[in-house]
């Protein structure tokens, strides 16, 4: 089989590319330049897609012996990622673009491309597993044994026709130093490379300043529940729901409790915060439904919402009209068919813009974007 090996540059796309090889399959090498800015160096441990790791990659590949290629993606990683996670925010959305990246980029232009030029499947280091679990043998995508590193979360908006061409050959690892110690073995100089973290282009970390760099200030009033003004802000896009620290407030609460974002209103330019508990919901709406298989009422389900957070238990109370979002041919003023999920216990800081992604036991069934809780 002909393997395109997505090479970040990193021990684990190494240790995927060189056990592809292994299995005796026609592996090519290729790192896709993401950043616009070709001078770009990693900033400790943050960020991916340097000009270091495109180096370390290209090493890599020599060693497992196989050919290796730089494609420059950084203007459909700009179009489909970067002007997304700014939009998305300047609507008082919170996005990941980690989630936005394995689908429009890693999943869509790398595999188009891949299929273009004869390609059977593409391989990648992501810690997750594929198989045939779904109803009639269709593909299935699961999470990978090791449970810390999985991130079927992130890959679930690939959706079973891209499963079908992905390899992942550290699914099966039950940790992450098994890795690097084959990675040791295998003579590959990434073996000691710290991972990367965060959001890859803001190598700084400094989220909310590179929003207002983007996106300029846009000031505006920083309320509680009831409206009564307590402080400003330069911008909404600051804010997410749940956020706890920085925000810039001058005196604590009457009670002397925690403030969170409880909701965030770009039209009004308000951030509203208030006490913990007005961030507990335990009913997701969520819309721009990818399912693996048939989504059916009654069904009980795991919800996750969050890259590294826990999968809660509940129930599918509805689905999309015909299986699928709507189209715009449908009225307009009724009350969108979406994903409708009631959860067994409340989950604290459910924001529109997330990922919502649905589990049977490790398997992955749907994956969403959040619209609103109740």
């Amino acid at each position: 089989m002909r393997v395109l090996a997505a090479m970040s540059g990193g021990v684990d796309s190494a240790v995927a590319a060189a056990r592809a090889a292994e299995a005796g399959h026609d592996v090519v090498g290729v790192h896709m330049a993401l950043s616009k800015a070709p001078a770009a160096t990693r900033v400790g441990s943050r960020g991916c897609c340097t000009v270091e790791d495109a180096a370390d990659a290209r090493r890599a590949a020599e060693r497992i012996g196989i050919p290796f290629y730089v494609w420059d993606l950084s203007d459909d990683f700009h179009d489909l990622v970067v002007e997304d996670f700014l939009t998305e925010y300047s609507r008082g959305r919170t996005p990941n673009p980690c989630v936005r990246c394995n689908e429009r980029i890693k999943f869509a232009s790398l595999l188009e491309r891949a299929r273009i030029l004869g390609f059977d499947a593409v391989a990648t280091g992501h810690y997750a597993r594929t198989g045939t679990a779904g109803p009639g043998g269709a593909p299935s995508l699961h999470r990978a044994r090791n449970l810390p590193k999985d991130q079927s979360y992130v890959l679930a908006v690939m959706g079973p026709e891209a499963a079908a061409q992905a390899l992942f050959p550290l699914g099966e690892f039950e940790d992450k130093q098994a890795v690097r110690d084959e990675a040791r073995a295998r003579g590959l100089g990434v073996s000691t490379k710290p991972d990367s973290y965060d959001i890859c282009f803001i190598a700084d970390g400094d989220t909310r300043g590179f929003l207002e760099r983007r996106l300029g200030r846009a000031p505006g009033e920083v309320v509680d529940a009831d409206g009564t003004v307590l402080g400003e802000h330069a911008g909404t896009h600051g804010f997410t729901v749940g956020q706890r620290k920085g925000l810039g407030l001058d005196r604590p609460a009457p009670d002397g409790r925690p403030r969170y974002v409880v909701d965030v209103d770009p039209a009004s330019r308000r951030v509203v915060v208030g006490a913990a508990e007005l961030l507990s919901r335990d009913v997701l709406v969520a819309g721009e439904v990818i399912a693996f298989e048939e989504l059916v009422a009654g069904r009980a389900v795991s919800a996750q919402i969050r890259a590294h957070g826990e999968a809660v238990p509940g129930v599918i109370e509805e689905i999309p009209r015909g299986g699928a979002d709507r189209g715009a041919d449908e009225v307009a003023d009724e009350e969108p068919a979406g994903l409708r999920v009631r959860l067994d216990a409340p989950v604290r800081g459910v924001a529109p813009g997330q990922t919502l992604v649905l589990y049977d036991g490790d398997r992955v069934l749907a994956a969403a974007t959040l619209e609103r809780a109740a």
